[in-house]
Formats: C-alpha cells, structure tokens, sequence
C-alpha cells in the first residue's frame, strides 16, 4: 500500500520503530532482526550452551531453505524420487550463476529412504538460471498433480515419530493446513500400489477448530483421496466422544454381566497427533514479522488451551497407543511445561525414548528447568510459582494469569518423568526451523490374576464414583470391569447408554482429573458445543444407500463391479428429495462412525472419497434419457480394482496422449481401431487401458465417455461437482 503525500519517512532514523519497514510483517531488513526481549528470555531459560548462541541468531536472519518431499504411493514415489535422484540433481551439480557455483538439490539425512529434500538457492537463481527454471517447473507441475508436496523440513518429523500403519485409527487434533494430515494418509495407504488405492481398515480423523481452514484441509487432502479419511470442524480442547458399537462379542467369565451387555462405547485411538497452537517462535526465519512483536507472554497465554488439548487427548488413547505432541515454539511454557503437567495429571502415560528412530536427526534433549516470565518486560525472577504468588498483593493473585503448570517440576519429578527424552529441534543444528516433540505412550494394562482383579474391581466400584452424581443413566463411567487380554479395548472404552447417547452434557464426564486437582474439569456446555454447535452446522447431510438401490446396480453393470465392490458403504450427500449427483465410498470404520454418531454434533465437514458423478448431456436431459454415472479421477484409484474386464478396452499409447492433453475429445479425433471399438460399445462409459509394450512402465486407467459430442457440464446445483464437470467425461489415473 502506498503512502499519502507528505507522509513519508523524511527525517526518520533508519532501523528505529518509526521506519517504514517496521509496518511490514512479511518483509524485514536483515538488520531489523532483533528483538532484545527474544534475546534476554531465552538467554535466561539456557536453551543453548554459549558457544551455540550466535550461530543460532543468525541462522534465525537467514531465509529458510526450500524443501519438499516425494508425496502418494511407495511405488510411485519411488519411482518419482529416483527421477529426481538421477535426472534432475546430475543436471544441477554443475549449474554457476554469476561466477559462483550453485548447490544443487541435496536429500535431507534423516527422512527415510531420502524422499525429503532440501533446496537452498536464492529466488533470483530461480529465476534466471535456465536449470534451475525448468526444474523449478518440473517441482511445480508434480505438487500440483499431488506426487510432491512442499512442507518445512521439521513439519515432517511428527508422522514419522507416529508410525501409523493401515489398521490404526489415528486422530489429527489441530490438522489445517493439512501436510501432515497428508503424511498419516500415506501411512494408512501404505500398500497402494501405483495405479489402484486400498481400502485401509483404520481411520484418520482430521480435526481443526476453524471452519474455513477445514475446506483448505480438505483441498490437500483430496491429493490423495481415502475412504478412511473424516474432516470434523470441533475445537480440540473440548473434542466429543465419538460412539461405535460394540465390537467384542466374547467376554472373560469374570467380567459383570452390565458391562457384556453394552452395545455401545466411545471410539478410542492407537495414534493421536497434537500439533497445538503456539506463539511460533520457531518459524522466524519464514515468518520474519515475529521479530517485530514477539513476547514471553504469547507462550504464557497458550499455556493452557495447549495443555487442556494435550489432555484430551490423553483421554481417547488406547493403552498401548501413542500421543505426539509438538510446536513450532522454542518456549519451555508450551512445550516441556506441558508435558510435564499433563504427566502429572493423568497417570499410566510415559514419555518413550525414540532418540535412534531416526539417524542423522540432529537435535537437543528436552529442558528439566525453565523459569517462566511473568511480565512481557521478561522478568525471569521467580524459581517456583509459590515464590511468585508471595511476591504478590491480594488483589494481584486474584487478577494473575499466570498457572502453578507454568513452572518446572521439582528435580526429582523431572527426572522421573523423562523430559529430556523430548526434542528440541534449533535452525542452526542443520539449517532448519525450530521445533518440539514429545512422544507419549499410554502403559499396557498391568496382568493381574483374575481373583484379585475381580476384588479390586468391587473395591472400585465404590471408591471411583466418590463425589459423582449417582446417577448412571445421565453419567458416563470409565469401564473397568474388563481387564483381561480379550477385554483390554473394551477396559480402555467408554460405555455409552443407548438411552442417553445424544445427551452433550454425558460426552465428556470421563475427563474428571483421576490424581491431580491441577488439570482442568473438561465439560460439555449447553450453546458452546454439541448442541450449539449443531445449530449452526449446514452441511449436507451423509445417507446411505441400499445396495440393491438402481443407481449402485447400474454402476455396477456399466463398470462390471466384481463382487467385492463394497456398495454396502456406498452413501450420498445430498438434501432428502434432491437428484443425487454423487456417490462416497467409506471404509467400515467410517460407516460405523457415520451411523452411530450425529454429524452435526460431531461437525462433519466430509467423510470418505468421491467415485462416482452424475454425467447428462444436454440432449439426454431435453430428451428425459436416463442419466449415467461416470467415474471421477480422484475416485479412480479406489474403484479400479473392482472394475472388471467388460468395462476395459486396450489402447495403445497415442490414444492415451489425446485423452490427456485434449480437453473434449471427440470420438473422431481417434484413429481406427479404437474408434470403431468405441463407437461399437453401447456403454457410455469405459476405461482405456494402455496395451502397448510401454505398460510394464505405465499402467495407466482412464475413464472414457464414448459420445460423439462433447459433455455438457454438470447443474451448478452441487459446487463440489463443477470441477469435475469441467474436466468432461474424461478421467485419468496418472503416475
């Protein structure tokens, strides 16, 4: 924006508060980068030794290095890094510009199988070198076909610390913008081939508090399209009990007759990652106007939305499952501050030493000792929160905003709660962001004879409900009448009356503090959560339909569906009475979740992929033809290997070239033989299959509209659809 006339910064001193460069927070003059309040803070927690100091603030003033990572498939994205790998890096080695060599491409050390790297080139070079241009090119055609993303270095570490494999059910709490959403959809797709995706039997479930981050969420999702994968729009901190039958059909003799009899328990996770909101301090070197304004207080008052999220999801984990938690903060008060409290406010969780989990990762050990400031002028000058307090008059504790959890355990407990098994990631260890990890892990259940299990649940049964309501119709209870191998999941689930499922004040009663008083009664609020946030959820609802219903069984006949097509878990996300132009397919999870739960109390912005579009011509609607069904590109990979040899011709590679490059082939733009096969078929839709000797290279599916006009698009009634409708009838399946 420019300045008024007679507004400039004539007479200003430069570098001062009053240069016009001080009003800029996405550009800032390497001699502007400080910050004496960042400085005099961090200097006091000793974050670093001295020796390291001034090579970390000035890797902070430099610009963050570009780095992207091989995205999709194993197999494709093998394929693709080899390209890079033996193409494209040989191509750069050599590259000068303007008299000096320029580095080329170089695999990050610690990603596994060196699908991550890191370029480190100035924008001009980008710019004006002619290797560099193409490549850059290449780099952006490929992230806009979804085969690489463009992701920070350190927001790569937490899915890989995860281990999601294709039967966990995995929740992202704080998901948007989604690359690491992206990354634990990988894991569940682990045995996709290149052309075809499976059907994963676990779930992710991508969370984020702001509605209009959850569509961007949804955009990179849609990259690689999951029938595990759910989009809730739910605040974290307060996230709701999801309900799923029961799925333990055989019991211990020991286990009490009410808890065999429930039919329904709330959905419990084996991986939870908790990427929380923070001051993100640890991104200065892309988001420069940090240095403007940053203070110690932005971490304090995160402190505890960090810590109530850190807590619930401690709540919905598994025994045996895994928590990561991380920020892009250096602050101890959001990072090993929380940690520590929510350790000693829920037991039976551990933190897990992962320190060779991945070699050639240069990092430090969590902090044992911090001292929190209580002033954004960083005043460091209190060891314990009781000497804060002391120091403070009657009406300055009542009117304070600062936590006892703030401050660091005593000696003893930090080293009894292993917080030097965290991660702390500094820029200048290996020309990076900053970042924290911890990796928490919920104890398997502790063996015990089934005597003394039996006693000491009887014993419980009193000593649990002490100052509860009496009342088990309008409360939920932790089910631990079940402690045996067979019962450990049903141990870990909440049990959830069918009489009372939808009542929101019942959702959350399981996170009472179980030892500590310090963490904070979590509750459902009339207006603030289920039902009022319900009453404001517009989406369209998710119905399933019968698989005997028409549309399925002309799908199923035009694209020769094997038998195993799952058309059970086929649904349709349109208002009751409207023409459904869309058809999902869900994994048996999903189902379960979509049936049990109420979408707008769960806030469910999608569930599943697309597979299938309506398709009508402008003649077939003049003329009331029946409609067809087509099948969409992002649907492709998981409906092609239930498509049958009926529904598939053989082209060669030429015919392949046209379907991807025109935008509507007609039919006689094609070279006999296709042609004649094609005009041939009475199917409206087929798939073109690559017969050539090339296949063993490219196996490649395209669905075919065999019309000799061009396809109209699609009514502008249903938004989601108009990119597809653009695009035609043709789809495809690319490498």
């Amino acid at each position: 924006m420019g300045k008024k006339k007679g507004k400039g910064s004539k007479g200003q001193k430069r570098g001062s508060r009053d240069d016009p460069a001080w009003n800029r927070t996405d550009v800032i003059e390497r001699e502007h980068m400080k910050n004496e309040r960042l400085e005099k803070y961090y200097r006091a927690q000793n974050i670093l030794p001295e020796s390291e100091w001034e090579p970390f603030l000035e890797t902070l003033k430099n610009p963050l290095p570009t780095t992207f990572r091989v995205a999709g498939s194993r197999q494709a994205a093998r394929l693709l890094n080899e390209t890079i790998r033996d193409v494209h890096v040989p191509h750069l080695g050599g590259v000068v510009f303007e008299g000096e060599a320029v580095s080329p491409p170089q695999q990050i050390p610690w990603y596994p199988e060196g699908l991550a790297w890191q370029l480190n080139v100035a924008k001009r070079v980008v710019r004006k070198s002619p290797e560099f241009k193409k490549f850059h090119s290449f780099l952006v055609f490929e992230t806009e076909v979804g085969n690489v993303s463009r992701q920070e270095a350190v927001s790569m570490l937490p899915p890989l610390f995860l281990e999601v494999e294709p039967h966990h059910r995995v929740i992202d709490m704080c998901a948007a913008p989604g690359s690491k959403t992206a990354q634990l959809l990988e894991a569940l797709h682990a045995q996709d081939t290149i052309t075809s995706s499976s059907i994963p039997s676990g779930l992710l479930i991508a969370n984020d508090s702001e509605y209009k981050r959850t569509h961007l969420l949804i955009h990179q999702s849609a990259r690689l399209p999951s029938p595990a994968l759910m989009v809730t729009n739910l605040d974290a901190s307060i996230f709701p009990a999801i309900k799923i039958p029961s799925e333990q059909t055989t019991f211990p003799e020991h286990t009490k007759a009410r808890v065999a009899a429930k039919t329904q328990y709330q959905l419990m996770f084996d991986r939870i990652l908790c990427d929380v909101p923070c001051s993100g301090d640890g991104t200065m070197r892309k988001n420069p106007g940090i240095w403007k304004h940053w203070s110690p207080m932005d971490g304090n008052g995160l402190h505890s939305l960090q810590l109530r999220i850190l807590q619930r999801a401690m709540r919905m984990l598994k025994k045996g499952g895994r928590i990561v938690y991380s920020t892009c903060s250096l602050n101890p008060v959001e990072n090993e501050a929380v940690v520590a409290a929510a350790l000693k406010s829920i037991p039976g969780f551990e933190l897990i030493d992962m320190s060779n989990h991945l070699p050639g990762l240069v990092y430090r050990p969590g902090m044992t000792s911090w001292r929190p400031s209580v002033s954004r002028e960083v005043n460091t000058d209190f060891a314990t929160y009781a000497d804060y307090i002391q120091s403070l008059d009657e009406e300055q504790r009542n009117s304070t905003k600062m936590v006892e959890t703030q401050w660091p355990p005593s000696a003893e407990e930090a080293e009894g709660l292993h917080l030097t098994r965290c991660f702390r990631i500094y820029p200048h260890l290996q020309d990076t962001g900053g970042f924290f990890i911890a990796i928490l892990q919920k104890k398997p259940p502790a063996r015990a004879p089934a005597a003394a299990s039996a006693s000491s649940e009887s014993k419980r049964s009193a000593d649990a409900v002490e100052g509860l309501e009496k009342s088990d119709v309008k409360k939920l209870k932790l089910d631990s009448d079940t402690q045996d191998d067979q019962a450990d999941d049903a141990e870990d689930e909440v049990a959830v009356p069918e009489e009372t499922t939808d009542e929101p004040t019942a959702a959350m009663d399981m996170d009472k503090p179980s030892g500590s008083n310090s963490e904070p009664k979590i509750r459902f609020k009339k207006g603030k959560t289920a039902e009022g946030a319900s009453a404001h959820f517009k989406e369209n609802p998710y119905t399933f339909i019968d698989p005997t219903d028409p549309i399925i069984t002309a799908c199923s006949e035009t694209f020769d569906l094997s038998a195993d097509f799952p058309a059970s878990n086929t649904l349709v996300r349109n208002p009751i009475g409207d023409t459904v132009r869309s058809l999902y397919i869900v994994n048996d999870i999903v189902k379960s979740i979509i049936k049990h739960n109420d979408y707008a109390r769960i806030r469910l912005m999608t569930a599943g992929t697309k597979v299938f579009g309506k398709q009508e011509g402008t003649e077939a609607k003049r003329e009331g033809t029946e409609s067809h069904f087509r099948v969409l590109a992002e649907g492709l990979p998981v409906v092609l290997p239930y498509i049958g040899p009926k529904a598939v011709v053989q082209a060669d590679f030429a015919v392949l070239k046209t379907l991807m490059e025109a935008y509507y082939p007609l039919t006689s733009g094609f070279a006999d033989p296709f042609r004649s096969m094609i005009e041939a078929r009475d199917d409206i839709t087929t798939i073109a299959r690559e017969a050539s000797a090339a296949k063993k290279q490219r196996d490649q599916a395209v669905a075919v509209a065999a019309t000799e006009t061009p396809i109209a698009e699609d009514e502008k009634a249903e938004s989601t659809d108009q990119a597809e409708a653009d695009a035609g009838d043709l789809e495809e399946d690319q490498t």
